[in-house]
């Protein structure tokens, strides 16, 4: 194949790569964001159930104890029931995981929600759980996942463009294997911002207090101390850095303060 049609080619690709990410887009109902998205609701589902058993498998699978186990659901579930989550066409599902040394929770697309052990056993109260997960659900209805994967696509959809212009014979090289790559998706500073936001209002109307989140922040900072940082900090920014905009957010929404009677 001459160099000039394989350019031609990789050309054809990469209009057909933009064209998708561009030509693909929706307004968010609980956000009122327009995002660009390449997976319907029923494939995200689909996708994050699918990956769910693998994930857990990375952290030694799913715990055994059932009390914990318990705990997690029911405030899991708390949040999503009293919040426009549950309105949502998300199915959610709470996981703890048995891996009592990586300090991690993370939502895959569609609902499956995850948190270790580890994490779970440095967590102070319910309300800093309720911290944890309600952040997590926000993720998932925001649809911060779908949106990423759509990004990834439009950049292996360009470098396999460029690949396919240089060479035919590694065109499939490029491919990312993405639901192995869900765990270590990093979100944005605005994802996090907008997760933070949204869970700390969620969290407040399953009757826990959302001041608690930024105890979830200090439980990180500290476990990280001098030695090597917590496997959450790959997904999610430094907890330090957040704080800050999270007090902010709680002023926002409780101009006249927390009310007392919510759950610590």
């Amino acid at each position: 194949m001459s160099l000039k049609i394989r350019l031609l080619i990789g050309l054809v690709f990469a209009i057909m790569s933009l064209i998708s990410y561009y030509g693909s887009s929706s307004i968010n109902p609980v956000t009122g964001e327009k995002q660009r998205i390449s997976l319907s609701v029923e494939e995200e589902t689909a996708l994050g159930m699918h990956s769910a058993p693998q994930m857990a498998a990375q952290f030694g699978g799913l715990s055994k104890n059932q009390q914990s186990v318990a705990l997690v659901k029911k405030i899991g579930q708390q949040i999503v029931e009293r919040s426009p989550a549950g309105k949502s066409p998300y199915k959610f599902e709470f996981h703890l995981l048995a891996d009592q040394r990586t300090i991690n929770a993370f939502a895959l697309p569609g609902g499956q929600i995850f948190i270790t052990e580890a994490l779970l056993q440095l967590l102070r109260s319910p309300g800093e759980l309720a911290g944890v997960l309600g952040h997590e659900i926000a993720h998932v209805v925001a649809r911060h996942s779908a949106e990423h994967i759509a990004k990834q696509k439009l950049t292996q959809g360009l470098t396999g463009a460029a690949v396919m212009a240089a060479d035919p014979s590694m065109q499939g090289a490029h491919m990312a294997q993405m639901v192995a790559g869900l765990i270590n998706m990093r979100f944005g500073r605005k994802d996090e911002l907008e997760s933070d936001s949204l869970g700390l209002r969620w969290m407040a109307a399953a009757g826990y207090d959302p001041r608690a989140l930024l105890g979830v922040m200090e439980v990180l900072e500290k476990s990280a101390g001098g030695g090597r940082q917590p496997e959450i900090f790959s997904t999610h920014p430094n907890p330090g850095n957040r704080a800050e905009r999270i007090q902010a957010e709680l002023k926002n929404v409780f101009p006249a303060g927390v009310p007392e009677r919510l759950i610590k």
